[in-house]
């Protein structure tokens, strides 16, 4: 599908003539936080007390406090809204579930937020549990509820807010492949994002609403598609992709990026920046300006000292586990979602080497890592436990399993299939190579597959190791699901890697050709 994308970059005015009267609002965003409540290093995991002393380090809640504090008394009319996400990412989830979130949230007064796929991580209960603290509504309208009686009455498809006077439809989307990304379990049922929220801005104009917004975790692919889809939506808030948009280096488009007269933002991920959006209506709700940019919430941004302290007493149950050194790194593991989606990583490298070392006694041959579970990168030197959570947070477990080769190659085509949209499923492996041409026919990209030297054998059988979201069918793997001799409830896949680090002295990051990217 061709997208009609303007790429003006400041104001950019978008129908002329007068209008009876103007309507002006700034939209405040945030989007794929994954619990980043302290400062964050510049590889997106936590921040060292003196690295923040001295100036090096981003986001945290206490910086995200006084950067709002500080749009909102610039701008008369703002929305805070969040892009959903919240979730997962760091030890204060695993501790607090979605508690610290709410209480953060709640205190900044947020106006609305969608349900990311990791407000499932937990199942619907601890999904519950976060809508019924939250002081303001959670939203997602291309799911069916009403056979999740835990949800059905906590979760809304879209709302209608007042700011200023004028009366604003926020509609919410979550990815439709959930199922496949997280544990919703088996009563919720998704649906198409495009016609979801069509349906919703029907409804909202027919109560006479000119004025939506749609808060999409559904990336920015699928957010330009929608645009294209649908009528009536005229600002779609972005997360799931952790898309940088603006005029700086590493954007991936314009901010906002217009798809017809639909104004779409999104602002990376982990509290790095604060979304700045500002919107003009005319009378007929049509959008007449659009213009903003993500703000960098660096050093300038000074941390509001009572957020702090209580930041700090959160994380005082946590620091036993996190300050214990582990291991050591001679140089940086590089760990970004750019390389581990797309290519041969360090990252993936050390943790499938981990997860295959350890069961090398079992007569299994290959390993395979979800890059959509490495989500940080290492700094050299002294590694603490805490580092390697913020890498491996999910709490997976090893699992075991056998496979046929024929099975084990509709796996990797599995893995490559959504290689354009930089998707989670993207396989990082160790005991095989394979070459991947992303330019290739979905289902046909991967070839040149070699086990142990060998090339590989359809009919033979062959031992595997994974994670336990990954043999479960997570991110798609659905042909590991009837697997053969599976053992799901092996140690944390964290444990197994920093153990692994452990045992090789001072750690050399590495590759080694073990997967080629044609045309790279």
């Amino acid at each position: 599908m061709t997208f009609r994308i303007a790429t003006a970059t400041a104001a950019l005015a978008l129908m002329t003539g007068a209008a009876q009267a103007e309507y002006s609002i700034t939209i405040l965003h945030t989007n794929d936080f994954h619990s980043r409540f302290e400062p964050i290093s510049a590889y997106d995991s936590t921040c060292g007390e003196e690295d923040n002393a001295n100036g090096e380090c981003f986001g945290g809640w206490a910086r995200l406090v006084n950067v709002i504090k500080d749009a909102q008394e610039r701008n008369e009319n703002t929305l805070l809204v969040d892009g959903g996400d919240q979730f997962q990412g760091t030890l204060f989830y695993t501790y607090y579930k979605g508690k610290l979130a709410a209480e953060m949230m709640n205190s900044l007064g947020y106006d609305g937020m969608t349900v990311g796929n990791h407000e499932f991580d937990d199942g619907p209960e601890v999904l519950q549990s976060f809508a019924q603290t939250i002081d303001f509504p959670i939203l997602m309208s291309n799911a069916d509820l009403s056979s999740e009686p835990l949800l059905s009455d906590v979760i809304q498809k879209s709302v209608i807010v007042e700011k200023n006077g004028e009366r604003i439809g926020m509609i919410g989307l979550t990815p439709v492949d959930t199922d496949e990304l997280a544990s919703p379990g088996p009563n919720v049922v998704f649906t198409d994002p495009s016609e979801a929220v069509q349906g919703e801005v029907d409804r909202l104009q027919g109560e006479g609403v000119n004025k939506i917004i749609v808060l999409s975790h559904s990336s920015y692919r699928v957010d330009q598609m929608v645009a294209e889809n649908t009528t009536g939506v005229d600002v779609i808030v972005g997360g799931h992709s952790n898309t940088l948009l603006g005029d700086m280096d590493g954007a991936e488009g314009p901010y906002p990026t217009m798809v017809g007269d639909t104004a779409i933002v999104q602002a990376y991920a982990y509290g790095k920046y604060l979304g700045e959006l500002n919107v003009t209506f005319d009378d007929d709700g049509n959008v007449t300006e659009a213009s903003g940019a993500p703000i960098l919430i660096d050093a300038a941004f000074a941390e509001d000292e009572a957020v702090v302290s209580r930041i700090q007493e959160a994380a005082a149950p946590l620091n036993e586990i996190r300050n214990e050194v582990v291991a050591e790194t001679a140089t940086e593991i590089v760990g970004v979602r750019e390389d581990c989606r797309a290519r041969e990583c360090q990252m993936g490298n050390l943790i499938a080497d981990a997860m295959l070392d350890r069961v090398a006694d079992q007569g299994i041959d290959v390993a395979l890592q979800n890059g959509g579970g490495i989500r940080a990168s290492i700094d050299a030197g002294e590694v603490t436990m805490g580092e390697v959570l913020t890498v491996l947070p999910f709490q997976n477990t090893l699992s075991t399993f056998e496979v046929t080769g024929e099975t084990l190659l509709a796996a990797l085509e599995n893995g490559v299939s959504q290689y354009e949209e930089g998707a989670g499923r993207f396989p990082q492996v160790a005991g095989m190579t394979f070459t991947v041409d992303p330019a290739a026919e979905v289902g046909s990209r991967v070839s040149e597959v070699m086990i142990g030297g060998e090339p590989v054998d359809s009919a033979a059988t062959y031992g595997v190791v994974s994670n336990n979201y990954v043999r479960n069918g997570g991110d798609g793997y659905s042909m590991f699901v009837d697997a053969a001799n599976a053992y799901d409830y092996g140690p944390d896949l964290a444990d197994v890697t920093a153990e692994y680090m452990a045992e090789q002295g001072a750690y050399e990051p590495y590759t080694d050709g073990r997967i080629t990217v044609a045309g790279e």
